[in-house]
């Protein structure tokens, strides 16, 4: 049985596919030339007439009276060359709803907003109430303008503050040059297509055009680089695929890199290792193929030779590949040797880092790793050899040296041997000790002890999940903070003493 045929038996396929419910479907509605109905004078009803005009629409007003604010919308009238507004000095009536693409009204009354709502429906035409969610079809959303990209945020109205606090959010990542590069892209769509089939080489090119979109502004010979871009990879032998070694972070997903993210949106396949969260595989292109193949100690596990094998059959079929690796690939990821096998076969690879295990514990402890009253300098070393015990290739002389802060990855069931060690080598008992499980998930676990104690403490945070053991006098201050932790951190993660 070969690796994917074992993959497919043994139900390794992935997570976080599937689409989640959604409170409302998400539409981008073309108002070009259009009739569309703005029933009332106000501020409120000004807003949503702007906001349909510049889409293009010819507004029809009805309102006997303007606010000053909509008197002067009107004055300066529509930015959008196909957008204009007319307005009808009388109130709204049955027979304004025909030939209209939508309808909008601001009403203070209930019966009047019930009335406007049926004579809508009535003639067929989608109708919103402002602010009478009960009397609505549909909603606006919350919106950031990089026209023709355009981002809508929608809390269903349960958080209209919310929705906002996004948007400001989205206006910070999305800089205000996208605008030009998604019109060159809208120039060029025809030209790009002409020359690049559909499959793998459409897509990298695209690919490249938004590593390209989200760097500088565009310049004048942008247009000449996009097209000796698309004509270099037209020139490519088919099937050219490639790898990208993606760093997941600890597990939450707010810690990924904006260059990861862009990595699990134009992926082709994702082998992704079992430590790797749900959370972080939202966050992938639904398109993209899944696959478990995680190395988990004392489990069942893919072996380092079939997961290489996988990336090099997908990517000489032409695929872009993304193994994804919890922390970062360079540290304890084993990337080493699976840049070395795809060097041999000749597939271009990647690596995007992440934030490794350490670096999150520090964070969450809230505690600088070198503290210079306390250590000059960090050691990460695994917590065990491939057989199981400790590694004979470490110093253990210069690790028990307590000017440094030394991390252990992966040594739950050694960590007895480790504390023993030393210990011999001549450690303080008091040296300060944490163990922590789970850094960054939900499920996060700490104990605060000394080296004497550190039996006990992995006895009670326990070997299934994760474990870091962290040792060294930076660590005093840790041991104040762990109680704020236990009782304040709204995730809900434990501290145990």
């Amino acid at each position: 049985m070969d690796v994917l045929q074992q993959q497919r038996s043994e139900g390794r396929s992935g997570r976080g596919g599937s689409m989640a419910p959604l409170a409302k479907l998400p539409v981008f509605w073309g108002l070009e030339g259009k009739r569309v109905i703005v029933a009332g004078g106000t501020d409120a009803a000004a807003w949503k007439a702007e906001l349909l005009a510049a889409c293009g629409a010819q507004v029809h007003v009805y309102a006997p009276e303007l606010s000053h604010t909509f008197t002067a919308l009107i004055e300066r009238g529509a930015e959008h060359a196909e957008g204009r507004f007319i307005h009808h000095p009388a109130s709204w009536h049955h027979d304004v709803f025909a030939g209209a693409a939508i309808a909008i009204a601001d009403c203070e009354e209930e019966d009047e907003a019930l009335a406007f709502f049926e004579a809508a429906r009535a003639a067929g035409v989608p109708v919103n109430v402002i602010d009478k969610p009960a009397f609505c079809q549909f909603q606006f959303g919350s919106i950031v303008n990089r026209s023709p990209v355009v981002v809508s945020i929608s809390t269903d109205g349960a958080a209209p503050i919310l929705a906002q606090a996004i948007r400001r959010r989205i206006e910070t990542l999305l800089p205000q040059s996208l605008k030009t590069w998604a019109e060159l892209a809208q120039s060029l769509r025809d030209k790009i297509n002409d020359r690049l089939a559909p499959g793998p080489s459409r897509r990298a090119f695209w690919e490249r055009f938004v590593d390209r979109a989200f760097g500088s502004e565009p310049m004048p010979e942008s247009e000449a680089a996009v097209l000796a871009d698309a004509s270099h990879l037209a020139n490519l032998p088919a099937g050219q695929g490639r790898v990208t070694l993606v760093g997941a972070g600890p597990g939450d997903a707010e810690l990924l890199t904006l260059k990861a993210v862009r990595a699990l949106q134009a992926a082709d396949v994702i082998l992704f290792d079992d430590l790797v969260s749900d959370e972080v595989l939202e966050l992938a292109r639904r398109e993209a193929k899944r696959m478990l193949v995680g190395k988990r100690g004392g489990r069942e596990s893919c072996r380092q030779e079939d997961i290489n094998a996988m990336m090099v059959n997908f990517a000489k079929a032409g695929k872009h590949v993304v193994r994804l690796k919890s922390g970062d690939p360079m540290i304890f990821g084993r990337a080493g040797e699976e840049i070395a096998c795809l060097e041999r076969e000749g597939i271009p690879v990647q690596v995007v880092p992440g934030i490794t295990a350490a670096s999150a514990m520090a964070s969450r402890l809230g505690i600088s790793l070198t503290h210079r009253d306390h250590a000059q300098s960090v050691r990460l070393i695994t917590g065990h050899s491939r057989k199981g015990g400790l590694p004979a290739d470490v110093n253990w002389k210069t690790v028990a040296d307590t000017r440094t802060t030394t991390i252990f990855y992966m040594g739950g069931r050694t960590a007895p041997m480790i504390g023993a060690r030393l210990l011999a080598e001549g450690m303080h008992p008091s040296t300060p000790v944490v163990v922590m499980s789970d850094v960054s998930r939900r499920a996060e676990r700490q104990w605060h002890g000394d080296l004497s104690t550190l039996e006990a403490g992995i006895a009670e945070i326990g070997y299934d999940s994760p474990v870091l053991i962290a040792v060294g006098g930076s660590l005093a201050a840790a041991g104040r903070r762990s109680v704020r932790l236990s009782e304040d951190d709204s995730m809900g993660r434990v501290a145990v003493r």
